[in-house]
Protein backbone atom coordinates (compact mmCIF):
# COMPACT_ATOMS: atom_id res chain seq x y z
CA UNK A 1 0.00 0.00 0.00
CA UNK A 2 1.60 3.36 -0.68
CA UNK A 3 1.16 6.09 1.83
CA UNK A 4 2.37 9.06 0.07
CA UNK A 5 0.86 12.50 1.43
CA UNK A 6 -2.09 12.15 -1.42
CA UNK A 7 -3.09 8.44 -0.52
CA UNK A 8 -3.04 10.11 3.53
CA UNK A 9 -5.24 13.08 2.52
CA UNK A 10 -7.60 11.28 0.79
CA UNK A 11 -7.75 8.28 3.48
CA UNK A 12 -8.28 11.74 6.37
CA UNK A 13 -11.25 12.40 3.90
CA UNK A 14 -12.40 9.22 3.51
CA UNK A 15 -12.79 8.76 7.04
CA UNK A 16 -14.14 12.07 8.02
CA UNK A 17 -17.07 11.57 5.28
CA UNK A 18 -17.88 8.54 7.20
CA UNK A 19 -17.51 9.47 10.50
CA UNK A 20 -19.37 12.99 10.72
CA UNK A 21 -22.61 11.35 10.06
CA UNK A 22 -22.06 9.28 12.71
CA UNK A 23 -21.16 12.01 15.39
CA UNK A 24 -24.30 13.85 14.58
CA UNK A 25 -26.25 10.86 15.37
CA UNK A 26 -24.72 10.35 18.71
CA UNK A 27 -24.82 14.92 18.73
CA UNK A 28 -28.71 14.14 18.79
CA UNK A 29 -29.36 11.68 20.70
CA UNK A 30 -26.89 13.43 23.33
CA UNK A 31 -28.49 16.65 23.34
CA UNK A 32 -32.38 14.47 23.22
CA UNK A 33 -30.97 13.33 26.29
CA UNK A 34 -30.03 16.38 27.98
CA UNK A 35 -33.31 18.21 27.15
CA UNK A 36 -34.71 15.24 29.03
CA UNK A 37 -33.26 16.02 31.73
CA UNK A 38 -34.80 19.14 33.22
CA UNK A 39 -38.22 17.96 32.58
CA UNK A 40 -40.75 17.82 36.00
CA UNK A 41 -42.16 15.11 36.67
CA UNK A 42 -45.75 15.10 37.79
CA UNK A 43 -49.16 12.94 38.55
CA UNK A 44 -52.39 13.84 36.44
CA UNK A 45 -55.56 11.80 37.18
CA UNK A 46 -57.75 11.46 34.30
CA UNK A 47 -61.67 10.79 35.83
CA UNK A 48 -63.36 8.74 33.59
CA UNK A 49 -66.71 9.53 32.39
CA UNK A 50 -67.59 5.41 33.90
CA UNK A 51 -66.42 6.92 37.36
CA UNK A 52 -62.97 5.05 37.22
CA UNK A 53 -59.48 7.76 38.29
CA UNK A 54 -56.71 6.77 36.67
CA UNK A 55 -53.30 7.94 37.24
CA UNK A 56 -50.83 8.99 34.33
CA UNK A 57 -47.36 9.57 35.48
CA UNK A 58 -45.83 12.34 33.31
CA UNK A 59 -43.06 14.15 32.37
CA UNK A 60 -43.56 17.56 31.72
CA UNK A 61 -42.64 19.62 28.38
CA UNK A 62 -42.88 23.63 29.24
CA UNK A 63 -40.49 25.17 27.08
CA UNK A 64 -40.08 24.84 23.10
CA UNK A 65 -36.78 23.19 23.67
CA UNK A 66 -38.42 20.42 25.94
CA UNK A 67 -41.47 20.12 23.31
CA UNK A 68 -39.56 19.76 20.48
CA UNK A 69 -36.81 16.87 21.60
CA UNK A 70 -40.68 15.08 22.98
CA UNK A 71 -40.37 11.65 23.73
CA UNK A 72 -37.32 11.17 20.52
CA UNK A 73 -34.84 8.41 20.66
CA UNK A 74 -36.53 6.55 23.49
CA UNK A 75 -36.74 2.96 23.00
CA UNK A 76 -39.71 2.08 25.43
CA UNK A 77 -42.21 3.79 27.57
CA UNK A 78 -44.16 2.08 30.00
CA UNK A 79 -48.10 1.76 30.45
CA UNK A 80 -49.17 4.38 33.22
CA UNK A 81 -46.36 6.83 31.85
CA UNK A 82 -45.81 9.62 29.50
CA UNK A 83 -45.15 13.09 28.30
CA UNK A 84 -47.61 15.99 29.08
CA UNK A 85 -47.22 18.85 26.34
CA UNK A 86 -48.00 22.85 27.79
CA UNK A 87 -48.93 25.72 25.39
CA UNK A 88 -49.21 28.90 26.65
CA UNK A 89 -52.60 29.65 24.37
CA UNK A 90 -55.50 27.86 23.22
CA UNK A 91 -54.18 26.75 19.29
CA UNK A 92 -54.72 23.94 16.80
CA UNK A 93 -51.75 20.92 17.48
CA UNK A 94 -50.24 19.27 14.89
CA UNK A 95 -47.21 16.65 16.13
CA UNK A 96 -45.19 13.70 13.85
CA UNK A 97 -43.01 11.23 14.81
CA UNK A 98 -40.11 11.59 13.33
CA UNK A 99 -37.24 10.09 15.02
CA UNK A 100 -40.17 8.89 17.54
CA UNK A 101 -38.92 5.31 17.99
CA UNK A 102 -41.90 4.10 20.01
CA UNK A 103 -45.84 3.82 18.75
CA UNK A 104 -47.58 6.45 20.79
CA UNK A 105 -51.01 7.54 21.29
CA UNK A 106 -52.19 11.10 21.63
CA UNK A 107 -54.60 12.87 23.81
CA UNK A 108 -55.37 15.98 22.76
CA UNK A 109 -56.85 18.13 25.31
CA UNK A 110 -58.58 21.45 25.95
CA UNK A 111 -57.75 23.94 28.66
CA UNK A 112 -60.54 22.66 30.71
CA UNK A 113 -58.67 19.16 30.91
CA UNK A 114 -61.48 17.39 28.45
CA UNK A 115 -59.52 15.24 25.91
CA UNK A 116 -60.83 15.97 22.53
CA UNK A 117 -59.20 13.82 20.85
CA UNK A 118 -57.26 10.22 20.92
CA UNK A 119 -54.93 9.36 17.87
CA UNK A 120 -52.43 6.56 17.58
CA UNK A 121 -49.15 7.64 15.98
CA UNK A 122 -46.43 5.18 14.57
CA UNK A 123 -42.80 5.29 15.02
CA UNK A 124 -40.88 7.60 12.67
CA UNK A 125 -43.74 8.52 10.81
CA UNK A 126 -43.65 12.51 9.35
CA UNK A 127 -47.53 12.27 8.40
CA UNK A 128 -49.06 15.19 10.55
CA UNK A 129 -51.26 13.95 13.73
CA UNK A 130 -53.59 17.25 14.29
CA UNK A 131 -55.87 17.94 16.76
CA UNK A 132 -59.37 18.50 15.77
CA UNK A 133 -59.87 21.97 17.40
CA UNK A 134 -58.01 24.55 19.21
CA UNK A 135 -56.60 22.74 22.44
CA UNK A 136 -54.43 23.58 25.32
CA UNK A 137 -52.54 20.16 26.50
CA UNK A 138 -50.87 17.17 24.28
CA UNK A 139 -50.35 13.81 26.06
CA UNK A 140 -48.47 11.07 24.80
CA UNK A 141 -48.58 7.36 26.18
CA UNK A 142 -47.56 3.93 24.81
CA UNK A 143 -49.75 3.16 21.83
CA UNK A 144 -52.93 1.92 22.79
CA UNK A 145 -52.49 2.36 26.29
CA UNK A 146 -55.82 5.08 27.11
CA UNK A 147 -57.69 2.38 25.07
CA UNK A 148 -56.57 -0.43 27.78
CA UNK A 149 -57.19 1.95 31.06
CA UNK A 150 -60.37 3.08 29.76
CA UNK A 151 -59.85 6.19 28.78
CA UNK A 152 -61.86 7.78 26.11
CA UNK A 153 -62.57 11.05 24.16
CA UNK A 154 -64.47 13.56 27.22
CA UNK A 155 -62.75 11.98 29.80
CA UNK A 156 -61.15 15.08 31.89
CA UNK A 157 -57.47 15.27 32.70
CA UNK A 158 -56.27 17.09 36.03
CA UNK A 159 -53.05 18.57 36.03
CA UNK A 160 -51.67 19.73 39.03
Amino acid sequence: MNFSGMNLYRIRKQLVRLALPALFLVSCAAQSGRAQTGLENLTVTVECRNGAKVPIEVEAARSEEQRRAGLMYRTELADGKGMLFFFESDQVLTFWMENTLIPLSIAYISYDGKIIDIRDMRPRDRTSVTSSRSVRYALEVPQGYFARAGITTGDVVRIP
